[in-house]
């Protein structure tokens, strides 16, 4: 007994002694302030269950660029637009690492991704290029808009069906299927899901990716303990490499089948319509005419069908939950519908710049609920100076989305849903305007934004155009649960279910 209490002591002590040995270390190395990290698990249990709420009181306190030590690794958070900048403009090359999750060494993901891979990347570049030429281009997008007409139109019919029967509309996971059809119809011309959840089965495409954005969402202890991820101790790798699986066979499916497709047609370019994946099939490089490889294929459209319906579908289902709780602004935007449209029962994609107020909902949404409120991790690639501080080399780096949209001194009454504030002056969301950048800025800013706000304009506009919104009796009794839940992306815990009423 004695000699284990000589062996606790002893640990106790050496860990103690490296503990306070790393404090002076991290005082000589003048890291940006942040709170007082404990041993072994640093600043791990600020974090709480909201970690962008919490990150951004201690922001408060310690400064707008500040150091925390999450387990093993040394974090620095920008929470201000001026910050925020700081990383994603002025530093953009220096900063433009990415920190990767252990989830992203599944299958190598990180060595085919265009989310992770580094920017200085020939394939990086070649993948961002073919994306925003062939996919995300406004003349691409203007090209594909009646298909997106076409989608929403079923969502609309969708949920007339459900208002004939007084049955609740839920809202997210309608969105969700709705951003997946048109995806799936842009890349592969043919729908994945159907609207009717009744109708969904656990091995389907739908219910895959939808379990896959949630598992790479929960906390990981290998990511803060990089030491330790060989181990896997939560098991959220061998998931994440088994519906990894699951979705590539999918994937594989389809491209197998276009394949075939191709070969009858004989010459691709005849063929009936030329679609996103037959642009990925085509591609060589000009420097040594080599196509992407399977695997790369693979990654990428994952990375689309994750990204482009968690993004679209949490939007709307935020927007319709703050509109259901503040009528006057629901009201206001049913007014603008009806004057600009008149009798005409379908809107299209041309009618939305006439929606002012419509759009200052998008904003104010992407405002109060970011889609990620951290952005993606970046990496520092060198230590560099900023604010008079050392960011060293390897540090991860957050950049607060929320606490920035949350910032008193920039949005007055910033827990308020107010669209109006976006009529009184110009903000862009498109990386330029630091005060609200829900999809971030510079050279690691999605490049599916503007794709994702079509795509939110036009669902949100056409429910609000076709049908009159209610809570649930129960729901209005009690109150809406607008309470968060941080994954993949920032989603309502509870999802909104709505009853609808046709115009």
């Amino acid at each position: 007994m004695e000699l284990l209490f000589f062996y606790a002591t002893c640990l106790i002590v050496a860990v103690s002694t490296v503990h306070l040995l790393g404090l002076f270390a991290d005082r000589r190395r003048n890291l940006p302030p942040g709170p007082l990290p404990l041993p072994l698990v640093g600043n791990l249990l600020s974090l709480g269950a909201q970690p962008h709420r919490s990150l951004a009181r201690l922001a408060a306190r310690h400064g707008p660029v500040m150091t925390l030590r999450l387990g093993t690794v040394t974090t620095v958070v920008a929470s201000t637009a001026d910050a925020a900048r700081d990383v994603l403009q002025r530093h953009d090359a220096a900063f433009s690492g990415r920190f990767l999750f252990d989830g992203t060494h599944a299958f190598a993901h990180y060595a085919h991704s265009m989310v992770w891979l580094p920017a200085t990347s020939p394939r990086w570049r070649a993948l961002r290029k073919v994306c925003s030429g062939e996919l995300f281009a406004p003349h691409r997008l203007d090209v594909n808009g009646s298909l997106r007409q076409e989608k929403v139109q079923e969502l609309v019919s969708h949920v007339a069906r459900l208002a004939s029967k007084g049955a609740p509309v839920r809202v997210g996971r309608l969105a969700f299927t709705t951003a997946l059809n048109l995806l799936s119809s842009t890349i592969f011309s043919t729908d994945l899901a159907d609207l009717d959840d009744s109708r969904v089965a656990p091995g389907e495409f739908k219910a895959v990716l939808a379990e896959l954005n949630y598992t790479v969402g929960l906390p990981n202890v290998s990511d803060f303990f990089p030491e330790v991820a060989w181990l896997d101790p939560q098991g959220l790798r061998r998931r994440i490499e088994g519906l990894f699986r699951q979705l590539h066979a999918m994937i594989n499916d389809q491209i197998e089948r276009r394949i075939r497709e191709r070969a009858v047609a004989g010459d691709s370019s005849t063929h009936t319509q030329k679609n996103f994946l037959d642009v990925l099939l085509d591609y060589r490089n000009v420097d040594d005419g080599r196509g992407f490889e399977r695997q790369t294929i693979l990654s990428l459209l994952s990375d689309l069908f994750s990204a482009g319906t968690d993004t679209s579908s949490a939007t709307v289902e935020w927007a319709m939950a703050e509109l259901l709780l503040n009528p006057s602004s629901m009201a206001r935007a049913r007014d603008e519908l009806h004057q600009v449209m008149g009798s005409k029962p379908v809107i299209e994609e041309s009618d939305i710049g006439q929606f002012k107020y419509l759009q200052a909902i998008v904003k104010e949404t992407f405002r109060l609920h970011p889609l990620a409120p951290f952005l993606l991790p970046h990496l520092a690639d060198t230590t560099l100076q900023v604010r008079g501080y050392t960011v060293p080399k390897g540090a991860r780096l957050l950049v607060n989305v929320w606490a920035i949209g949350h910032d008193a001194n920039v949005w007055p009454e910033p827990e308020k849903f107010m669209p109006e504030r976006f009529l009184e002056k110009e903000v862009d969301f498109r990386g330029r305007d630091f005060e609200l950048i829900p999809f971030g800025s510079g050279r690691r800013m999605c490049p599916g934004a503007p794709l994702a706000v079509r795509m939110v304009q036009l669902m949100l506009a056409s429910m609000l155009h076709r049908f009159h919104w209610r809570l649930p009796t129960d729901v209005e009794k009690n109150g809406l649960d607008m309470t968060e839940r941080l994954g993949l992306n920032l989603s309502m815990a509870t999802p909104l279910q709505a009853i609808a009423t046709p115009v």
